[in-house]
Parts: C-alpha cells; structure tokens; sequence
C-alpha cells in the first residue's frame, strides 16, 4: 500500500516521517506536553552543564518518548480505521499501547531525578 506520492526518495521519506512528527505535535495533547518538557530539561541540562553521559541519557529519555508516543498515536488511528465499534481486543490494543508510554515516562523520570536531584541538592 503506497501513499499518493510514489516517489521513493530518500528525501521524499523524509519528508513523510517529518510530517508524520508535525502531525503528532499539532493533533496530540500528550506529544505537546513532552515537547514543552523536553525544552524544560534541555534548558535544565544546559544551566546545571551536566556531563556528556548524563546528556546521553536524557536525549535517550526524550527520543524515547516521543517515538513511543507517536507509535502510540499510530495504533491508535489504526484501531479506529479497522473498527468504530467498541470490541475488547481493539480495546485491548490501545491500552497496551498506552501503557508502554506510560512505563517509559516512568522511567524517564527516574533517570531525570537521579541526573538532576544532585544538581539541585547543591543549590541549596
């Protein structure tokens, strides 16, 4: 199954993919809120100069999230396509997928608090 444009471009791929992300940013709530946390702890990582392995470990964090949510958001636009009647296993798809987002925030807040903690722990 192709998309309108049959161009299989490297660029043309490029193109879907930030497209895809655009999409994601402009109809998902969630997407929104990670992007503005991703600023806060990017700005937080820049004012505390945390080390280069601290920086790996939150740009993991981040890329983590959002590929997740946008995975998310792609099951989920994919069950509504196959079915608008409530069934328990397209139920079952999308509650799966939300949790796998909500396992990795989880996480990504963990690995904040232990990369920042310290940092703030100084200032005080």
């Amino acid at each position: 199954m192709g998309s309108p444009d049959k161009s299989n471009s490297f660029i043309s791929s490029l193109s879907f993919a930030f497209s895809g992300i655009a999409m994601a940013l402009k109809m998902e709530r969630n997407m929104r809120f990670h992007f503005i946390s991703s600023i806060i702890v990017v700005g937080m990582s820049c004012y505390f100069s945390i080390t280069k392995l601290e920086w790996l470990f939150i740009l993991f964090a981040i890329g983590g999230m959002f590929a997740l949510e946008v995975m998310n958001s792609a099951i989920e636009r994919v069950v509504d396509l196959v079915t608008s009647d409530y069934h328990p296993l397209a139920k079952q798809a999308k509650d799966l997928a939300a949790g796998a987002v909500l396992i990795y925030a989880a996480l990504t807040i963990v690995v904040g608090m232990i990369i920042f903690l310290p940092y703030v722990i100084k200032l005080f």
